[in-house]
Formats: C-alpha cells, structure tokens, sequence
C-alpha cells in the first residue's frame, strides 16, 4: 500500500466518527420530548401523554370517604369506594378510544383523544396539545320514580376539554386544561350537586419528579361558573414492574370527568379523601422494525 493511499485511509478513520455524530445529531434532534406525565391519567385528569399505536391503556380508579371519621372510620376507608375501571386503545400513535365505567350512578362513559401537537427536544414545539370529547350515560334504576324515572337522552351528559402541557426540565411539567362538562338533565337525584346544565372549569395539573421512578403530583380544578367548591388533589406516582401507581388526597369522590365538574368538592384537610389509580399499558401489536 503507498503512502497516499494509507494517508486517504487515515483520513477515513478519523473522520468517520464526525460524521456519524452528525448524522446522530440531524436524525434526534427534532424528536418528540417523551413521558411528560407517567401514565395517560394524571389523579383525576387525563393528559397529554399517548398512547403508541395498538396499545391498551387499563386503569382502575378508587376514591374513599373523607377523613374527618378518624380512626373510627379508618380515615374514610369504611365508607365505601367509588371505583372506575376504564380501557383505552391507540388505533394510532395520535388516536385513541376509551370506555370507561364509574361506580356512583353506574355512569357508563365512552370518549376520545387525539393529539394535535408533541412538544419536540430543539423546542421548535415548545409544547403539547391534546383535544378529548367524550359521551355518559347514569344507567342507574330509577325505577321507584315509575312514570317520572328519566329517559334515556335525560341521563346522558357529555365533556370536552382541551389539554396543554410542556415538560419544562427532567423534573417538572405542567399542564393546563380547560374543560366543559354539559348535562342533558340536571336531575338532583344523580349525584351532582349543581342544577345547570354547563359547567366550565380550568384544571391545572404538576408533576415534580424526586425520583427516577417516582414524583410529587398536584391537580387543581377552580369552577369558572358555579359556586361549587374547587377541586384539589396532592399525591406520589410511582413506576413499578411496568405498572404507574398513583396515590393521593382529593375533595371530590368522583372519576368520570362530567360528575367530577358537577359533583360538589368537599374543604381540604377534613374533608379530603384517600384515592389511587393503578395503571397499566400493554402493548398488543408488534411494533415496525426501523430500517
């Protein structure tokens, strides 16, 4: 080999890794910023967070008594939960179909989420921007009311809201959602406490990372139109073998997000409840190698 051809090979060695840096460069850096929040709920409140085309997203929701039963009531836990199970499948990587069932009025609940916007790592979309819509029915046996008991178009309700989030550092994220809930029928034997039929409110929802695998979570819900308390929630996520556990203290007793806009909050301290969600994503189809 001549020496102008080991100087050309020299040449190809060292600046190989160059352009292999660069082209790493090029290919990453305008890609989505990942995990903003750890799980597609968030205490209460859906979020920005996707779901990867044929994903199942299966949550169990629980929220107890108020506290201010003490010991006697074990701090709410002999009072009886209201449960909500709920299953959402990604028909792709931007959107998904939920059902879900809530155990106060047997409310059945079927809604929607699609992902406009993903805030991306060179920050030229600084943030994320989600839409859900979603539809309930309260099938609960109204059948001692005989001729007054409500049709089915009386016991239906529907919600919508926008969410809007940005991970702003490793540790913090924000969310903001403005959200409506409308009632065909307001019946005060449902259990709302409000008579109207629109509600509006503004949810705001943190996340603080302490951990790798575990952070600090606030959610606050203020009324816009209603002289219904607001709503509060602090608690812990925690990652464990593929499952998000999230632990916390709320006002309200409610799941489906309709009956958590009209279902009356109770004061924080006493009258706050124990709740956790449990959360679990399973990946159904086989994902596309990359060439």
């Amino acid at each position: 080999m001549n020496l102008r051809n080991l100087i050309l090979l020299a040449g190809l060695v060292f600046t190989y890794p160059a352009f292999g840096q660069l082209e790493r460069k090029l290919a990453t850096e305008n890609q989505n910023v990942d995990l903003i929040f750890h799980a597609p709920r968030h205490i209460n409140l859906l979020t920005v967070e996707p779901l990867d085309k044929k994903a199942l997203h299966f949550a169990i929701m629980h929220t107890f008594g108020t506290l201010d039963g003490g010991i006697q009531d074990l701090w709410g836990l002999d009072n009886g939960a209201n449960i909500q199970f709920s299953f959402e499948y990604g028909f792709s990587d931007k959107f998904s179909l939920g059902a879900a069932r809530q155990s106060r009025d047997k409310v059945y609940n079927l809604y929607g989420r699609y992902h406009l916007l993903s805030q991306t790592q060179d920050n030229s979309m600084p943030f994320s921007l989600s839409l859900m819509g979603g539809a309930a029915v309260n099938t609960s046996d109204y059948g001692f009311l005989q001729n007054d008991a409500p049709n089915f178009a009386e016991r239906t309700s529907y919600a919508f809201q926008f969410m809007a989030a940005r991970k702003f550092s490793e540790k913090l994220s924000v969310q903001v959602t403005p959200m409506m809930a409308y009632f065909v029928d307001p019946n005060p034997i449902f259990f709302i406490e409000g008579d109207q039929n629109l509600y509006l409110a503004l949810g705001f929802s943190g996340k603080y990372k302490v951990t790798g695998k575990s952070s600090l979570t606030l959610q606050w819900i203020p009324n816009l139109n209603s002289d219904l308390r607001n709503n509060l929630g602090v608690g812990i996520d925690l990652e464990a073998g593929g499952h998000v556990f999230q632990m916390y203290f709320v006002t309200s007793q409610f799941l489906n997000e309709q009956y958590l806009l009209a279902g009356g909050n109770g004061t924080p301290g006493d009258e706050f409840r124990i709740g956790f969600n449990v959360n679990r994503i399973f990946a159904t189809g086989r994902k596309k190698s990359k060439k």
